[in-house]
């Protein structure tokens, strides 16, 4: 269902009035598009503190890699880099200030903003608390710059690690991710793709729940980006599946995710050499509070959603089913990181997730060289939410920095950077795809 009232704040009557009553007055985002596919403009790079991070293969040369105009002074760029790696006390904390204090009223709308923060895992108390006040400063700043601009934190050791996280924030790809905190661990094995527009050009890709919404937009997403994909969803939506697996040049896998033996029928459905990306997208509700929910719907959710997770990533991980340099990526949700009421067992399945994620991503790393993250995605345009009652999807559209609901592509293009074989760096990951979320932190 079209957003009317982003239409409306759009048109000249429509700012007019609702700057009149105080009203929220969202700017409409700039996406990915095959003919826009990038910004185009300058970037402004600065700096707080003495960086780690200098030197001709450091941070400098990665952003010259983006394709924007890398400079030191601009009077309108499109994204700011802040390299806050080198502030370890108050003073140089106060350079954070002085250097973005001038600068964020001429950030272009839809822009980027994105500081470079150091580790936390610092016996230093002063450079652990001022590292750590840059991430209220990150998360305050987003939900006070508005147009449509975002604000991430980035910690790091190694730019060249960070390249794709990079490329990726500092693009349209991820115009509805603000206010995030990501970690960029170092040393680990980064693959650059031959070509940067088809990084997955040669991978196989498995999506669970691929015949609809999200799914089936991650499915095309990882398509576009030169995966061969694996479209999965239950046997009563396989005429939908076959359509998009169709579309893609695809597979369909009509298959009941929570089946005991479905990591097994997984495994035989993929080609000799494994699978290099897996998506577990698939989920269900059955909404009731708690005193009213029968166990099976307590049952049911967890099993889809969590439970069935949990069997198919062993299986796979355990049958070698997973290349090395694999990526597995799940569906978490802002609902299980801040609760919600009526959903006591999604909001269970999906910080169940992110436990999972957090837990597993270290032993995966090192026993099988694949990463874990998760996408946490806040209110999505799909069906399901144009079905909520008009006040209550009014309120889920608002109710973040900037003021409008997300689409299925936003999440499916966090699910790519996240799946990139450059992304080896980022793992143990839960990003919140949800415009910053006013609910949670």
């Amino acid at each position: 269902m079209a957003d009317r009232y982003l239409s409306f704040t759009g048109t000249t009557p429509g700012r007019f009035l609702t700057r009149r009553l105080g009203l929220p007055q969202p700017t409409a985002l700039h996406r990915w598009s095959a003919e826009h596919p990038y910004f185009t403009g300058e970037l402004l790079h600065l700096s707080a503190g003495k960086s780690p991070l200098d030197g001709p293969d450091g941070l400098a040369a990665v952003l010259g890699r983006t394709g924007l105009a890398v400079r030191a002074r601009s009077e309108r760029p499109v994204a700011v880099v802040l390299d806050a790696t080198g502030v370890t006390d108050i003073d140089t904390l106060a350079e954070v200030h002085a250097a973005l204090h001038p600068v964020v009223r001429s950030v272009a709308r839809s822009g980027r903003v994105i500081v470079l923060g150091a580790p936390l895992g610092t016996a230093d108390h002063h450079q652990a608390a001022v590292q750590q006040a840059l991430e209220g400063f990150v998360r305050s700043l987003g939900k006070e710059i508005g147009r449509g601009i975002t604000v991430t934190l980035l910690r790091l050791t190694d730019a060249n690690a960070a390249e794709s996280t990079l490329r990726f924030l500092l693009s349209p790809k991820s115009a509805y991710v603000s206010g995030q905190v990501i970690g960029i661990g170092g040393g680990a094995e980064v693959t650059a793709p031959a070509d940067w527009a088809l990084p997955l050009a040669g991978r196989t890709a498995l999506v669970t729940g691929a015949a609809r919404g999200i799914g089936e937009a991650v499915a095309a997403t990882l398509a576009r980006d030169g995966a061969r994909v694996v479209c999965l969803d239950v046997p009563g939506a396989a005429v939908e599946l076959d359509s998009v697996a169709g579309r893609l040049g695809g597979t369909a896998l009509p298959l009941d995710i929570t089946a005991p033996d479905a990591g097994a029928r997984i495994l035989a459905a993929l080609p000799s050499e494994g699978l290099d990306v897996l998506v577990h997208n698939a989920g269900i509700t059955r909404d009731r509070r708690l005193v009213n929910m029968a166990l099976e719907r307590w049952s049911s959710v967890l099993d889809v959603n969590l439970a069935s997770v949990l069997r198919t990533t062993d299986a796979l991980l355990s049958a070698g089913g997973l290349a090395t340099g694999g990526r597995i990526v799940a569906t978490a949700s802002i609902a299980g990181l801040a609760g919600n009421a009526g959903q006591t067992n999604y909001a269970a399945s999906k910080a169940g997730v992110a436990g999972l994620v957090r837990a597993l991503a270290p032993n995966a790393a090192a026993e099988h060289g694949v990463t874990v993250n998760a996408v946490a995605p806040g209110f999505i345009e799909t069906k399901m939410t144009a079905a909520v009652p008009l006040f209550i999807r009014e309120a889920g559209r608002r109710m973040n920095s900037l003021g409008q609901g997300g689409l299925p592509v936003d999440v499916a293009e966090t699910t790519a950077w996240l799946a990139h074989p450059a992304s080896g760096g980022v793992n143990g990951q839960v990003v919140r795809v949800c415009g910053q979320s006013l609910l949670g932190a």
